[in-house]
Parts: structure tokens; C-alpha cells; sequence
């Protein structure tokens, strides 16, 4: 059983390992974004009925997080225009850039390398991208849907028959076989009869 979708959020690199992991796998779920920004904000005790909304910010206010989560998330927008497939590459190279190149998601710069690495038409790109009104009510549309399905963090995955649960694991697979041993796991419990929700390590 593949993920028909995943949540995520550029700003956590367990979401990023769990891009990885769908890349490892093949597959080409629908990707998702989920603001751990607006989920954890302090207006929002309630993350079903967000009363703060990342989609209504200004772009060059608020905390150096908040910022760079907005405008990764439009720029993934944007990238979504030109087609699946040049979503999730352009999703991957921004959070290989993030997460191992220590790149700095407020520069536009950083959105620019990763939408060239990712082979997008980067004309395109730029125009989308100046079309900020649009790309906003996208990103609205997705994270309204993530507050209405729960999702508390990344990456939460979506299985064909509605499931969906976080995973968070500590190394990215070392190669596609380890890759489907881990998923194998995850869906096995996430399946299974005994109705298991928490497994969590102490600290």
C-alpha cells in the first residue's frame, strides 16, 4: 500500500526524510503542506479551527521562521503549476538545500537554485511566483485541509483507504530496500488490529 499523499513542512528535516523516503520508494503521492508555524501558534489552541492562518501573513514580517515557511510554501505553489513530478523534484532539491546545504530559506535566491536543479522552466517560475494572490489561496486550500484532518506534524502520510499517521525517523534509509522495509513497517502498524497510535522512544 503507497501514500495517496504526505503533509509536510520545509522547515523540519523528519519531513524531509520523509520526502526521501517516497523518493526511495517511487512513488508519486500528492504532496501537501502543513505549517508547524501556524499549528503550534499560541492563537490556536484549536488546530482544527485555526483562528491565525501562515496563508494571511505578510512576507517580510513576523519571526525569521515564519517567514521562510511562507515563502518556501508559495514557491512550492508555484512549482505545482508546472506539473506533479516538478513539484516533487522542486520540493526535494528546496529541502536537500535546506536540511544538507544549511541554505537559507529567506533568501529568494535559495527557491531559485532549487527550481533550476529541479528542471523547471524558470521563466515560468518566476511569473507564477510574482502571482502571489493565487498562490496564497492554494496554500490556504491545503492547510485548511490538513487543520481538518488533524495532522499535529510532519511528515504525516495519507494511505489509500483514508489512514493517515506521522512518522518521524532518525536516518534517511541507506538504499531503496531499506527504504521498503521501513515503509513495509509503518504500514503494518498503521493497519494493523491492534489499533496502536503512540510508539515513542524516551530521551
Amino acid at each position: 500500500m503507497q501514500p495517496s499523499s504526505v503533509y509536510f513542512d520545509f522547515l523540519c528535516p523528519y519531513a524531509w526524510r520523509g520526502l526521501e523516503l517516497v523518493s526511495q520508494l517511487g512513488v508519486r503521492p500528492q504532496l501537501k503542506h502543513f505549517s508547524l508555524v501556524q499549528g503550534n501558534h499560541a492563537q490556536n489552541p484549536d488546530r482544527k479551527n485555526p483562528v491565525w492562518k501562515l496563508a494571511a501573513q505578510p512576507l517580510t514580517e513576523g519571526p525569521d521562521s515564519q517567514q521562510a515557511s511562507l515563502r518556501s510554501f508559495l514557491a512550492a505553489q508555484a512549482a505545482r503549476l508546472q506539473g506533479n513530478e516538478a513539484e516533487l523534484q522542486f520540493t526535494l532539491q528546496l529541502l536537500r538545500l535546506r536540511h544538507d546545504g544549511r541554505r537559507d530559506l529567506n533568501d529568494p535566491q535559495t527557491a531559485r537554485e532549487a527550481a533550476n536543479q529541479a528542471g523547471l522552466d524558470t521563466g515560468r517560475f518566476e511569473t507564477d511566483l510574482a502571482d502571489e494572490a493565487s498562490l496564497r489561496e492554494s496554500l490556504a486550500r491545503d492547510l485548511n485541509d490538513a487543520a481538518q484532518l488533524g495532522v499535529f506534524g510532519t511528515p504525516t502520510f495519507v494511505l489509500p483507504d483514508g489512514q493517515a499517521a506521522y512518522l518521524r525517523f532518525s536516518q534517511l534509509p541507506a538504499d531503496e530496500s531499506a527504504a521498503r522495509r521501513l515503509w513495509d513497517t509503518y504500514v503494518t502498524v498503521l493497519t494493523s488490529d491492534a489499533n496502536i497510535e503512540t510508539i515513542k522512544r524516551p530521551r
